[in-house]
Parts: C-alpha cells; sequence; structure tokens
C-alpha cells in the first residue's frame, strides 16, 4: 500500500481495538467503508459492541488469529497503541512481515490534516470539554466528527459522526507524546498538572510537551488556554491566545451570575468584544463543569455555532460515563443515597470532584474509595494524593490497578493512606469492595480513579439500593 497516503485504507487491523482512544477509530472506518478488524486481551462491553457494529475483533495474541483478509502488508494497515506491549506476538508479525504500522494517535494526525480540528488537551478536563463541545456542535446543520475518550451518554458511543467537512473534535492525549501528531485550528488546553512522568521525567519536562503541542496548531487559528497555568505556549505567527476561566474576571471568557437552585446551575458567559450569553445551565449542574462549559462554549463558538445552539448544546449535555456520572442522586430513591462515579485520576482532579460534590450535597458525610491507578503515578504523586483525599470525611483504598506497568519496589496504597488526614481511613482489596459496602452506612458514596471500579458499580448501586441510610 501506499505509505504516503492519507485515503481509506481497504482494510484495517488494530492491536489494542478494545481500548476507549482506539475504538472511535474502528467506528469511524467502518462507517467510511473500510473493512475492520483487531485484537484486544479481554472481551467487553465495547468489543462487543464494536463486533456487533461489523468489526472482527478476537482476543488471541497470535498470528494465526488474524482473519482472513487481513494479513496482506500491500492491503491492510496496522494501527497499535502504547499500551499494548511491545512483545506482543501480533506486532512481531506485523513488524517481520514489513506492513505498515502505525500508532493510533498518528492515524488521529492524518485525520487532523485533512479537517478543520478542535483539539483538548490537558491533565484533566479534556474529555468532558471535548464531549460537551462535540454536543453543540453535533446538533448544528454542519454537524461535527467527534473523537472522545469517553462515552457521551448522549449518543452512547465515543464517536460521532459529521459531514465530510464538518469539524473535528480530538481529545488530544499527552500520553507519549500522543498529541504531537496533531494539527489543530482550535487548540484548548484544560490543565497542566504534571503527570506522566514516566514519560517526560519531570515537571518541565511535561510543560514543554505542551509549549510543542502549542506551535502545532495552524496559522491563523486560536489557542484557548485556562488561566494561572505555568505553560508559556510558544504559538506560530498569526496564532491568537485568548484565556479563559470560570472565575477569573480578566480572562478573555469568563462567566458571572452563577446561581445554583434546586440541583440547577446557570450563568452568563462574558466574551471578547463585549460577547454576553445569559442562561447558560450545564445539564451536569457541577462547580468542575463551569470551567469545562466555559471552555467548550468558546470553542464552538469560534467554530461557528450560535448563542442558541451553545445554549442548547450545553443544557441537553448528559455528560460522558465516568466523569462525574451520578448513579443513585438522593432524590431518586427514598432512602436518599447518592453513588457518584469519577475517572478523576491525578490529585487535581480528586481534588475538584470533592469539592464539587460538597457544593453539591452541602453538610452530608462523604466518603470515598478511590482506586489508585498506576505505580508510577502512585509513586510520583502520593502526597497530592493523600491531600486531596483528606478532605472527604472517610477514605477506603484499594490496591493499586497496574494497567500497562510491573510493580515498582516499596511502591503501593499504603503510600498514600498514611498520610491523609483528619479522615476515617481504611484499605479494602478490591475484590472485598462489595462486602464493605454492605456492611458499611454510607450517605454519600463516590468512587475514584480510573481503573475498573466502573465494573463494580451496578452491584453497588443495587447494596445501596437495599439499604436504609
Amino acid at each position: 500500500m501506499n505509505r504516503n497516503s492519507d485515503s481509506i485504507p481497504s482494510e484495517i487491523y488494530f492491536v489494542g481495538a478494545g481500548g476507549i482512544g482506539m475504538a472511535n477509530l474502528v467506528r469511524y472506518y467502518l462507517a467510511k467503508g473500510a473493512r475492520v478488524a483487531g485484537y484486544d486481551r479481554a472481551e467487553t462491553d465495547l468489543t462487543r459492541a464494536l463486533c456487533a457494529e461489523g468489526a472482527l475483533i478476537g482476543h488471541t495474541d497470535s498470528p494465526e488469529a488474524i482473519p482472513e483478509g487481513f494479513d496482506n502488508p500491500e492491503k491492510t494497515l496496522v494501527v497499535y497503541t502504547p499500551a499494548v506491549p511491545a512483545d506482543s506476538l501480533l506486532l512481531c508479525h506485523f513488524r517481520e512481515k514489513g506492513f505498515e504500522m502505525v500508532k493510533r494517535a498518528a492515524l488521529l494526525g492524518r485525520i487532523t490534516r485533512h479537517s478543520r480540528a478542535i483539539c483538548v488537551a490537558g491533565s484533566h478536563g479534556k474529555t468532558t470539554t471535548s464531549s460537551m463541545i462535540a454536543n453543540i456542535l453535533r446538533d448544528t446543520p454542519q454537524g461535527c466528527n467527534a473523537f472522545l475518550g469517553g462515552i457521551l451518554r448522549n449518543t452512547g458511543s465515543n464517536l460521532v459522526l459529521g459531514k465530510p467537512d464538518s469539524w473535528s473534535v480530538i481529545e488530544a492525549d499527552e500520553y507519549d507524546r500522543s498529541f504531537h501528531h496533531l494539527t489543530p485550528e482550535i487548540a484548548v488546553i484544560t490543565s497542566t498538572d504534571p503527570d506522566h512522568l514516566d514519560i517526560y521525567g519531570d515537571e518541565e519536562g511535561y510543560l514543554e510537551g505542551f509549549a510543542h503541542f502549542t506551535e502545532l496548531i495552524r496559522p491563523g487559528g486560536l489557542l484557548l488556554l485556562h488561566t494561572g497555568l505555568k505553560l508559556r505556549p510558544r504559538t506560530a505567527a498569526g496564532v491568537k491566545v485568548q484565556t479563559y476561566s470560570a472565575t477569573d474576571s480578566e480572562a478573555d471568557w469568563h462567566v458571572s451570575d452563577i446561581v445554583y437552585a434546586s440541583g440547577s446551575l446557570t450563568f452568563t458567559l462574558e466574551g471578547p468584544e463585549g460577547l454576553r450569553i445569559e442562561g447558560l445551565s450545564p445539564g451536569v449542574p457541577v462547580a468542575i463543569n463551569i470551567d469545562n462549559a466555559v471552555a467548550a462554549a468558546a470553542a464552538a463558538l469560534t467554530a461557528g455555532a450560535t448563542a442558541d445552539e451553545v445554549r442548547r448544546g450545553l443544557s441537553t449535555f448528559k455528560g460522558a460515563k465516568r466523569r462525574f456520572e451520578i448513579w443513585l442522586n438522593g432524590i431518586d430513591n427514598a432512602d436518599g443515597h447518592v453513588l457518584i462515579d469519577d475517572y478523576a485520576h491525578s490529585p487535581g482532579e480528586v481534588k475538584a470532584s470533592i469539592e464539587s460534590v460538597r457544593r453539591l450535597y452541602p453538610g452530608r458525610r462523604l466518603s470515598v474509595i478511590f482506586q489508585p491507578h498506576l505505580y508510577t503515578r502512585t509513586r510520583d504523586f502520593a502526597d497530592g494524593f493523600a491531600e486531596a483525599l483528606s478532605s472527604a470525611d472517610e477514605v477506603i483504598l484499594t490496591e493499586i490497578y497496574p494497567a500497562r506497568e510491573l510493580p515498582i519496589p516499596g511502591v503501593d496504597s499504603q503510600m498514600i493512606l498514611k498520610q491523609i488526614k483528619n479522615t476515617d481511613i481504611f484499605f479494602c482489596k478490591r475484590n472485598d469492595l462489595l462486602d464493605k459496602v454492605k456492611n458499611t452506612n454510607f450517605e454519600i458514596l463516590m468512587t475514584l480513579g480510573a481503573a475498573d471500579l466502573d465494573v463494580l458499580l451496578p452491584d453497588i448501586r443495587r447494596t445501596l439500593e437495599a439499604k436504609t441510610v
């Protein structure tokens, strides 16, 4: 096949097809008429959904498991994610046979080279912000193609399909420097709290990664930058830089007239040149979504959305799965239980999530189950996690979820647990969590982390529904 071509390949094989970031590309190329197959180590709801949509997904890491028609280097493009080990038998086979192999990020980069792209980056907030932008633009005449790092609950998918000339909305992941493949016309940077230090080394290296991302914005484009970041952007000539914030009235985009009432949230958006849009009300009315809504509204308006389209898109936004997802709200169940799940996996995200619960349910006892994600992240940010978790009334920590990593001697959940202050603390193995829930009275229970606690949520909800406060 033509290795310099950006045309749609006839066959694509995805190694790591069940990852949330890979699945939207599987769906996109299926919609474009390509034959799609792939591998993932475990069958999940997502891989089953992809198979139902036409993909051939297997779960055996062996060349013998490659479906017929996908083992021809002249026709098949191989897409892989860095989450798959380099010694994967499939990856070794494709390399030895001379297949064209590209990272997921490079494939997204091809898409941004041939469309007007809105790319949302940041250590936290990028999934919700990009999902908000997608929900606004998908209901405009032009529509959008959106590649999201979470399931948009409005559509039940992590892909939104639009017209060929639609804007592309991309969640720009900094892990493995993936966002350096992108070519945004509008870029949003929500936050730069240090993360992935196994890749970047230290905070300075992390900020350098974001600075390079800003160099990739097309001339004539726009950078929307949250106020207060340490980042010093290096945009090209002709790129406009604007700031945004929920609280800083000096920012180019900010809010006023914030009102919380009866479980709802409304505010007024203030923008450049006297722009003012009143009565904005995000469908997920929590404090952390004000910043996200400001960024989403600013990006969508810049992309051509009208004030009414922004108002409608924000108000109908149901959120992304695992982003402050309310499973029980204390109103729909007679006993008043509240159950919330959030993907928060950095100290800043944990702190913001807990603060949002405090604002939404003032005066109630908050219990948090936190599952640390990655040994390196636990090692690098144990102090910050402990400080953030100390603002809950009760904390239950599980063992570390390793994901792609091998254990690091001396690194475990106790690094966090022993530093938490003024809070009831417990260690509980993940396999024992359901028993812990059954035997404990909770008012508000929040599960936090980027690992797999979400698998337990249906059982946790049923357990809480059967209890009384």
